[in-house]
């Protein structure tokens, strides 16, 4: 699996004319990508690491300050555009498969005590920011010891 997460002030996803998962405070808008030998336990593994990141002010994580999450699924993360001018999606994992591992990412991040605001998996989203810093962090579940 694999993380885009940004610090925010505010964020939010709209699918067509309604807003389905807005924060309006400072917090962290999360992109997330899943591959094929993804595993509930990579799910896992970066929900625990997300919640004790430090990356809000004063070096606090999300658990510290009680910071929203908007988490967004987002399959462009395993695009690969390094042949061509057409980027494969081979990498990148079906909905029967990584749906519900972004649910359980989710599911793993609100057990944790924080309040996770989401995108719809599969629509054509609009994702709105305002990028805090620019604060922006890659994660990914292979690279975690």
């Amino acid at each position: 699996m694999k993380l885009v997460v940004q610090r925010v002030t505010e964020a939010s996803v709209t699918v067509g004319d309604r807003t389905v998962g807005r924060i309006d405070e400072a917090g962290l808008l999360v992109l997330v990508g899943v591959t094929h030998a993804d595993t509930a336990v990579d799910a896992a593994k970066l929900a625990r690491k997300l919640l004790g990141l430090r990356i809000l002010n004063d070096e606090k994580s999300v658990v510290d300050t009680g910071s929203p999450l908007l988490v967004v699924s987002q399959f462009t993360l395993y695009g690969d555009a390094r042949k061509g001018r057409r980027p494969s999606w081979s990498l990148a994992s079906g909905r029967e498969h990584s749906e519900p591992l972004v649910e359980a990412f989710v599911s793993d991040l609100r057990a944790g005590g924080v309040r996770v605001e989401t995108g719809e998996f599969g629509a054509m989203m609009k994702v709105a920011s305002v990028n805090d810093g620019p604060f922006t962090v890659l994660l990914e579940s292979a690279e975690l010891a």
